[in-house]
């Protein structure tokens, strides 16, 4: 409310109402003060008026005059006399002559102190009789009943000169012909037969008539200056405040985010200091929201247009494009996350803006191609009116382009990436459709290290169906419908079986036998894994109990995915498991692919490390298949390594599958690891890893996965093969 009374639009009008204000209450107060000194001048006069009269009765009409026998009020009334006429003559005279009216009121002197006075009695008046006769008992009371002095015990103050408009012998008297005021003295000497006193009365309401006039004058100049005042300073306030109105006005577009329209200018004093300052806040507000818009479109690091620039970007050049192609570019770097653990962060933005940068050389001749920085590592590339086979000449230029090395803070970085290309209308015709089929050819490019991958239905499963999978896989895990399954090892030395591989199977109530292949691949996508992860490790803790209840000293595989090993509560969750089954943390050996171990080789080894501390074995699966450096493999805490099948199943007729497989037993056993070989197919594969040193074999030769209550009774039947001895 306080902002709104001196709100500039109605500023001028408030100054404009409170100098009229001002100007009201003063003419009220300058009128009150007349009437004040115009009821002082009237009594004054009528007070003078009522002196002289009384001065001049008491000179020219003696008592002796008046004849108390013609009064009023006698029991037997006398005529006048003619000393009666001519006394009332003389008093009708004084009344017309100087306004007053003259009361005589007489009584006889009995000369005794002490006896009761007379009553008085009306001899002659210049009022009306019935007028007179009212008046006389009233004034008379009134005297017999003065004011009571105030009591002081103060000494008394000199005595004050006493205002002649207000002469305490002056009484004020109401008559119907109007207001009066009357004085009354005594016309006879001490002693005299007769007391004669006389009554002057003048008439206030006729004095006061003379000045009305006057004041009606004084009410319509005070009301003509006001109006006259206000119009005037309705107008000077109107211009004393359009500056502030300007600049108010200027103030509501800023504050509605309008920072283009300059304040105005050109004022002196307060309010040109007011509006400098203003538009020194709107050039800061100008910069600052300029500042502000620019990040919500581009990347600080890179100074490219961020996701929401490019899906703009897109938007538009699939609106202005119609049915001709627009092709699309996502592009992800490889391992950047491995540089980003091992170098810092530091190192990895200034990896970025290389990569920007080698990025922004390749589209220097395409003037209407929109790079992106998609987020982390991931960027990309806008091409309006391009097909995917020119798209996918130019993602072949930018892979060939990355096979030079980045040379950064003394550090040579080799690059690579995976790129997806899709195009409009033929892969979509809206922006979540286009970023999405890129997205996926692009995944399929790093998972097949393809380099550039165009998008294909084929790319992307039916997601109905991969909702209506989700959806059953729940269903399996709370129903019951998972089934574990075992592999079984065996020593290549000794032939007996030392262990099995922990498997699932799907028992799908219309399906069938679902193998891994067919659920754990969408399970890892959608995160399902860590369910299906924590019921094998629930179903493996358990077997491995009743193994070790009936007698059998072997020990129970398990695979974790990448996602699994990311889960900081893992090991907990072992802990758990083990401390509940009672069973020894070395009967379970973890197996790990070395693409889960690169995805984030510092928290994975930080789990490993956690996890063998606890006594578990850990196992590499699938060695030889990804790109874990030997640096790794030395310092992560594994106890075996696992040999893919491609390298086993060849290895009779592929020499070079032969000496990988030596090779690999040779590096295992000089770091202290333990081998198992994986697609063990037939006998001359066995005698050849045996000849190897191999420690143990997995694979048809011995046995199929079986279901895990099946275990113990095949183990018991189990012959291996005579070469192993």
């Amino acid at each position: 409310m306080l902002s709104d009374l001196f709100s500039p639009p109605r500023l001028h009008t408030r100054i404009v109402i409170a100098y009229v204000a001002l100007l009201v209450l003063g003419q009220v107060l300058t009128f009150w003060l007349i009437q004040r000194g115009i009821e002082h001048n009237v009594r004054l006069s009528v007070h003078a008026s009522l002196i002289t009269t009384e001065r001049w009765l008491q000179r020219q009409l003696p008592a002796s005059s008046v004849d108390p026998a013609t009064a009023a009020g006698n029991a037997v009334a006398a005529p006048p006399t003619t000393a009666d006429v001519r006394l009332r003559g003389v008093l009708h005279d004084i009344h017309d002559l100087f306004g007053p009216d003259v009361l005589l009121m007489v009584r006889a002197n009995s000369g005794n102190a002490a006896a009761q006075p007379e009553p008085w009695r009306l001899h002659s008046s210049t009022l009306e009789p019935p007028v007179a006769q009212a008046l006389l008992p009233m004034w008379l009371a009134d005297e017999a009943n003065p004011p009571l002095p105030t009591a002081t015990s103060a000494p008394a103050a000199p005595t004050a000169p006493i205002d002649p408009a207000r002469d305490p012998a002056d009484r004020a008297v109401s008559l119907p012909h109007g207001e009066h005021l009357g004085r009354a003295f005594t016309l006879s000497a001490p002693g005299d037969p007769t007391e004669v006193r006389a009554i002057v009365l003048s008439s206030l309401d006729d004095v006061r008539a003379t000045y009305q006039h006057m004041k009606h004058t004084l009410l319509a100049l005070s009301v003509l200056g006001v109006v006259a005042f206000g119009v005037v300073g309705l107008i000077t306030a109107r211009r004393l405040t359009k500056p502030l109105r300007r600049l108010s006005s200027s103030a509501e577009k800023l504050k509605r985010g309008d920072y283009d329209s300059q304040v105005p200018s050109g004022y002196g004093g307060e309010i040109g200091e007011l509006a400098e300052s203003f538009e020194t806040m709107r050039q800061a507000l100008q910069d600052r929201d300029g500042q502000i818009r620019r990040l919500a479109t581009r990347d600080r690091l890179t100074d490219l247009p961020n996701r929401d620039r490019f899906r703009q970007e897109l938007r538009q050049a699939l609106e202005r494009a119609g049915r001709k192609p627009t092709a699309v570019l996502m592009l992800d770097m490889d391992r950047f996350k491995h540089v980003n653990d091992q170098l810092g962060h530091r190192f990895g933005d200034g990896l970025l803006k290389a990569v920007a940068e080698r990025l922004r050389d390749h589209t220097k001749s395409l003037p209407r191609a929109v790079l992106a920085r998609l987020g982390g590592d991931e960027f990309g590339l806008l091409l309006p009116r391009t097909d995917t086979a020119t798209a996918h000449r130019l993602a072949q230029r930018i892979l060939s382009d990355f096979e030079r090395p980045i040379q950064l803070d003394g550090h040579k970085v080799d690059l690579s990436a995976g790129i997806g290309i899709a195009a409009g209308p033929e892969h979509g015709q809206d922006v979540d459709a286009l970023l999405s089929r890129a997205e996926v050819a692009m995944y399929a490019a790093k998972q097949r290290r393809a380099g550039a991958v165009i998008y294909q239905p084929e790319l992307e499963p039916d997601r109905a169906s991969s909702l209506t999978l989700l959806g059953e896989l729940r269903q399996a895990v709370d129903q019951g419908e998972l089934r574990l399954f075992l592999q079984p090892k065996v020593s290549l030395k000794t032939g007996r079986v030392v262990g099995a591989e922990a498997l699932v199977r799907w028992e799908h109530p219309v399906r069938g036998v679902l193998p891994p292949r067919g659920f754990v691949p969408f399970a890892e996508q959608t995160g399902f894994v860590r369910l299906l992860t924590g019921w094998m490790l629930e179903e493996v803790t358990r077997t491995a109990r009743q193994l070790a209840d009936s007698g059998m000293d072997v020990k129970l595989s398990v695979n974790l995915s990448t996602r699994d090993l990311m889960d900081q509560a893992l090991p907990e969750r072992f802990e758990a498991l083990i401390e509940q089954h009672g069973i020894a943390p070395d009967r379970l050996v973890l197996e790990i692919t070395e693409s889960a171990i690169m995805d984030d080789p510092r928290r994975a080894q930080m789990t490993l490390e956690r996890l063998h501390g606890m006594g578990l074995r850990l196992s590499i699966d699938d060695f030889g298949t990804g790109y874990a450096s030997l640096a790794y493999l030395k310092a992560l805490p594994v106890d075996e390594l696992k040999i893919d099948r491609s390298f086993v199943q060849d290895m009779a007729r592929d020499g070079h599958d032969a000496k990988i497989v030596m090779s690999t037993i040779e590096l295992a056993h000089s770091l202290g690891l333990s081998v198992v070989a994986e697609g063990v197919e037939d006998e001359a594969a066995w005698r050849h890893l045996a000849s190897l040193g191999c420690d143990e074999a997995q694979g048809h030769l011995v046995a199929r996965p079986m279901p895990a209550v099946e275990f113990p009774g095949w183990a018991s039947t189990w012959q291996a093969p005579a070469q192993a001895s």
